[in-house]
């Protein structure tokens, strides 16, 4: 079996272009339980269609779903900079720069 930070588009990973973050056990699990419990959302959404549940309520938790995601994209984003930019910047890469402020443009349509 692979290793996940050993993954790579050549050998099994074609959405990670090549890239990978180690994160500390405690970030990642956090970051593990925020999108479980988005997963239930999702989830729950998909039982009140089944339910022919009233479409405003259905709504109402979309919107709590999206929200949840923003939180979760927030989070990761800081994590991203505090560590990998940081981490990149100080072993003077500057083309972390560039792909932050690619990322955001792309954060941001």
């Amino acid at each position: 079996m692979t290793n996940p930070s050993e993954l790579t588009v050549e050998n099994g990973c074609p959405a990670c272009a090549g890239k990978h973050t180690d994160r500390p056990d405690e970030t990642r699990k956090a970051l593990l339980t925020r999108l479980k419990r988005i997963e239930g959302q999702v989830r729950g959404l998909e039982g009140m269609v089944e339910k022919n549940a009233y479409c405003p309520d259905i709504l109402i938790q979309v919107s709590a779903v999206t929200s949840a995601l923003n939180s979760f994209s927030k989070e990761l984003l800081a994590s991203h900079i505090q560590g990998c930019v940081k981490r990149d910047i100080l072993n003077g890469d500057d083309a972390t720069i560039d792909e932050l402020c690619q990322l955001l443009q792309r954060l941001m349509k």
